[in-house]
């Protein structure tokens, strides 16, 4: 018994472990479900701001003793101010509620006040938790740590776009061979091309930034099944509004509370911004690494930085490491849209009870992207070259070329050039040249890449 102590719940006697600051609704959860990452932190974090903002209007309302109001708060900044993650060991895979993470946080409030004030108990469900509810809390400390997260992750987006404007102006004028289902077509330019991908990803950006809105609706003071039962008139408002000045985001209360503890609809919508951006990743992931394929034996248009030896066996090997992370995550962000498609569709009645595997997949998702497309920005596209030999080459040899022609001698007789010029092996001007219909002159006038890729002007 000298390693635990004895902590009691409504259900009876807990065992703790003496040096924890947890009690024994946090040790029950600990005991009984064990599988799993632990419940991501910024939920913790948001959950304490929740019981701070809790105890500072329940103090205004007369809800709650001044001084018990006052501990809360300062017990709570304490454990704001340096990492405690250790204090918070419930898995996510637990109650659907996040219940037994809301009486986590509540019990270890209780902890350190009591080492701050021992004259001042406080009681996690009658005093920390006053006026809410596991079912509102909870679901509101969602929405909280998913807008911080893509708060995060916007200005990480913003600076990969523009660092693909940087690679666009500088390769703006140099001439490449298009290619549509892989094969030969038009030429463009490299900027042209990069041109696409910027616009993607600022699309992407809009999307995200136009669609984060929806996680500024807080169901606080809906209490267990939305009617605010046990929270005093006004709650709602005034605990928003102290959390909105406290993190100096616009939070709004929900303007149904039943919708905002049964349904987690803007957390699906954002997240399918997040999956869309991860879409678009992976197609630009995909072009850069195809493009940069050989150096010898692929396209060889593009050139990577070398980062890490490729291969070990074979020397000198530089490998698209950078895309491979990226695309490994955008397979982890796709399964994870999936769990939280299935995952806000679920619950009954009142409330959805899939809430902490919703936030856990959302947070990894933004997470990974956050980290991962700074990662690609530094360590790839910033280093991006050409190669413009091979570009110039691709072209010259390119016998797609022969849609200049087209206007002048038309489709059918332009395609027996094409294909005469594969099936001879002859280069396009010399197919053209021999079937009478374009003279040499004419072929240098109207066989012109770089004003291919500009026709309007």
């Amino acid at each position: 018994m000298s390693d635990f102590r004895l902590e009691h719940d409504s259900l009876g006697t807990v065992k703790v472990p003496k040096d924890a600051a947890w009690g024994a609704q946090t040790e029950r959860s600990r005991q009984n479900f064990k599988s799993g990452d632990l419940m991501p932190y910024p939920v913790i974090t948001a959950l304490l701001q929740i019981k701070k903002a809790a105890a500072t209007v329940n103090t205004t309302f007369n809800e709650l003793d001044a001084a018990k109001g006052a501990l809360i708060a300062n017990t709570v900044d304490q454990l704001l101010s340096s990492d405690h993650r250790a204090d918070f060991p419930l898995v996510v895979y637990q109650t659907g509620s996040g219940t037994q993470t809301n009486m986590n946080v509540n019990e270890v409030i209780v902890h350190y006040a009591a080492k701050n004030q021992p004259e001042l108990p406080l009681s996690p469900n009658d005093d920390v938790n006053h006026a809410q509810s596991s079912n509102d809390t909870f679901p509101a400390a969602m929405m909280i740590a998913a807008y911080q997260a893509c708060q995060q992750l916007l200005p990480v987006l913003q600076q990969l776009i523009t660092t693909f404007k940087q690679k666009q102006n500088e390769f703006a004028t140099t001439v490449k061979i298009g290619r549509t289902h892989l094969q030969d077509a038009t030429p463009l330019t490299v900027g042209q091309e990069i041109s696409g991908w910027v616009s993607a990803l600022e699309h992407d950006h809009q999307y995200l930034q136009q669609n984060m809105a929806t996680l500024l609706e807080l169901p606080l003071g809906g209490t267990a099944v939305g009617t605010g039962l046990n929270a005093p008139v006004g709650f709602d408002q005034k605990i928003v509004a102290t959390l909105a000045a406290a993190y100096q985001i616009p939070f709004v209360v929900a303007p149904n509370k039943f919708q905002g503890l049964a349904h987690h609809s803007g957390l699906n919508l954002v997240h399918g911004c997040l999956r869309t951006l991860a879409s678009d990743l992976l197609k630009i992931g995909n072009d850069i690494r195809f493009l940069a394929s050989g150096p010898r034996a692929g396209y060889g248009e593009l050139i990577i930085p070398a980062n890490e030896p490729g291969s070990s066996i074979m020397p000198g090997k530089v490998n698209p490491t950078q895309v491979e992370a990226l695309t490994m995550v955008v397979a982890r962000i796709m399964g994870n849209d999936t769990t939280l498609n299935f995952a806000a569709s679920q619950g009954n009645f009142e409330m959805n009870v899939y809430k902490p595997i919703i936030i856990a997949a959302f947070l990894e998702s933004s997470d990974l992207l956050t980290t991962t497309i700074d990662a690609f920005d530094d360590k790839l596209v910033q280093g991006l070259q050409i190669n413009a030999p091979r570009m110039q080459a691709l072209v010259e040899n390119s016998l797609m070329l022969v849609t200049a022609l087209t206007p002048h001698i038309g489709y059918e007789a332009s395609a027996k050039i094409a294909q005469t010029a594969q099936q001879q092996n002859l280069t396009l001007r010399q197919a053209a040249l021999n079937s009478g219909l374009v003279t040499a002159a004419e072929f240098t006038r109207w066989v012109d890449p770089a004003a291919m890729t500009q026709p309007q002007q």
